[in-house]
């Protein structure tokens, strides 16, 4: 894993951004694994500024989000699908045909695992991922004890993570109790993974990301052994680091 030390969040979103533009402008065909939340909004706006004032296109990208809560509506203001238009796709060109996140309101949530999965790895895999992590190390909507080699899969929300999230909702009690996520295994197939941590509240996380062994307890601590993970973070977040690496 490499570290790179942000001044604060807004040059955090713009050094993330500038990874990703470099690497649009040079890839004919590139897949993008989007995350959502707090951390990435930021990032999202550079993109979106960076598409206004230079013209960089997206019609040549395939996104794949990580997650979507199970039975809320694409339309539905805290959905992931709605996140994902009013941030980004929206404000960009690209076809909305080639923006896949999991259908949270599918009959048969198992089936959408496969089907989901299966469509990740048709597209030939996901290029370069973005990742942000909970504060139980959590990546994607992977718990605490879920299995390194766990594929696209339905979770039961902790209420840790309910309660991070209840902001984005009207009260903490309409956080939906599971989701669909890509597995800890889709995630470590991508080629490349950029994880990015901001804040004081994530200090804590993130130096038990480079303390602790790798655990299914710590699920990011299993990026510890993919070849090619940068981490983005903030003063604040590096402010429990012992030694910088």
């Amino acid at each position: 894993m490499q570290l790179v030390k942000a001044k604060d969040y807004q040059e955090l979103c713009r050094m993330a951004a500038e990874r990703i533009i470099g690497k649009v402008k040079r890839a004919r065909n590139i897949k993008l694994g989007l995350a959502t939340g707090g951390t990435p909004t930021g990032v999202y706006r550079e993109l979106i500024e960076d598409h206004r004032k230079n013209g960089t296109s997206y019609r040549h990208v395939t996104t794949f989000n990580l997650d979507e809560y199970v039975g809320l509506s694409p339309e539905h203001p805290s959905s992931y699908h709605y996140y994902m238009n009013k941030n980004l796709f929206e404000h960009i060109d690209i076809p909305k045909e080639k923006t896949y996140l999991p259908n949270g309101m599918s009959a048969d949530l198992e089936a959408e695992c496969r089907r989901y999965e299966t469509l990740i790895e048709a597209e030939g895999g996901i290029d370069i991922q973005i990742l942000g992590i909970g504060l139980n190390g959590h990546i994607g909507f992977n718990e605490p004890g879920t299995p390194f080699d766990s594929l696209t899969h339905v979770v039961q929300l902790a209420e840790t993570t309910r309660e991070a999230n209840s902001r984005y909702f009207g009260s903490p009690d309409e956080v939906p109790t599971h989701a669909v996520t890509m597995g800890i295994g889709t995630i470590m197939k991508s080629r490349e993974i950029l994880l990015l941590v901001n804040g004081r509240n994530k200090a804590d996380i993130l130096r038990r990301l480079f303390e602790e062994k790798v655990t299914e307890q710590l699920p990011a601590s299993v990026l510890k052994t993919h070849p090619h993970v940068t981490i983005i973070a903030d003063e604040e977040a590096c402010s429990r680091l012992y030694v910088f690496p």
